[in-house]
């Protein structure tokens, strides 16, 4: 697919279909995540890939935003093993793993599938459920799937600033 279409096409999926994700499709998707760039390529980041029906059942507990997602995503990131700006002592960890989940998130839009970025969970509740997640910043969870039926994007989908308002030109 064209990457503008892939920007394009892209939206925040609120009700997907329980089909299964296939695993080639899985696999593509996190190597487009542990490709991404991160500062001074530190790579400080950690994914955990959930697809086994008791742990999302599980999960549905720590977010409001449960939508019948096959597949989750968790992104974390280690702020000990991140760049630090010397200027203001600025950890980059938060914005490698933002990196990240947006990369997992076109890829996935890339093999045809749908996804919700949830910032809006409980991280404490998560860490409970999650294996390994000790020392690390848990960022993100990112629902992925196919789309159910009659799934569409948002009224407020298309709605931008204008672009002189985006952007100082100089």
């Amino acid at each position: 697919m064209d990457f503008n279409t892939v920007l394009q096409r892209r939206y925040s999926c609120r009700a997907f279909s329980p089909d299964s994700v296939e695993q080639e499709k899985v696999d593509r998707i996190l190597e487009a995540g542990r490709i991404a760039p991160t500062a001074v390529n530190k790579q400080p980041v950690h994914v955990w890939a959930v697809t086994n029906p008791e742990t999302l059942d599980a999960i549905k507990g720590v977010t409001r935003s449960n939508y019948g997602a096959p597949l989750l995503l968790v992104v974390g990131c280690r702020p000990a093993d991140a760049w630090v700006r010397r200027y203001d002592g600025k950890n980059g960890a938060e914005v490698d793993a933002s990196i990240v989940a947006t990369y997992l998130m076109l890829a996935a839009e890339n093999e045809g599938l749908a996804t919700l970025w949830v910032g809006s969970f409980d991280p404490a509740l998560l860490k409970g459920i999650l294996p390994g997640t000790d020392g690390y910043e848990l960022v993100a969870m990112i629902n992925v799937g196919y789309p159910a039926d009659g799934s569409a994007p948002s009224a407020m989908h298309g709605s931008r600033i204008a672009m002189d308002e985006f952007v100082t030109k100089s």
